[in-house]
């Protein structure tokens, strides 16, 4: 999965015939990872949300993140290693604009479960 954090700051620096030609370099990579069976999906995310927790019991208006750690959207890929997906990564049109790309790997279980859940495969 790639996830696009902390782009919005440097793109409200450019000018707006920029904005497009940026837009028009996304839209032509998505297309292009996806033609190449690379991408199964991918989203903006809205500025705003809500973040609950459990402490004390109720939900705050948020999410309380810095705009340069906030995530911004995502793709979801189909690649055979991680390397691959760092070299998609690479070429993302924001990069250059300090957008930040991280690369992770969708685990198929939340990894803090899955020790009991080996250790109970072994047992039984």
């Amino acid at each position: 999965m790639l996830l696009f954090r902390g782009g919005n700051a440097s793109h409200h620096q450019i000018s707006p015939d920029q904005r497009q030609e940026l837009l028009q370099q996304w839209n032509e990579w998505y297309q292009r990872l996806s033609s190449q069976g690379k991408l199964e999906g991918g989203h903006p995310l809205e500025g705003t949300g809500r973040v609950v927790s459990r402490s004390g019991s109720r939900t705050v208006a948020g999410p309380f993140v810095e705009s340069t750690e906030a995530v911004g959207g995502y793709f979801l890929l189909t690649v055979n290693t991680l390397e691959e997906a760092v070299e998609i990564a690479s070429d993302c049109p924001s990069v250059r604009l300090g957008l930040t790309v991280e690369v992770r790997p969708v685990a198929d279980i939340c990894p803090s479960l899955r020790q009991p859940r080996e250790a109970l495969a072994e047992a039984g």
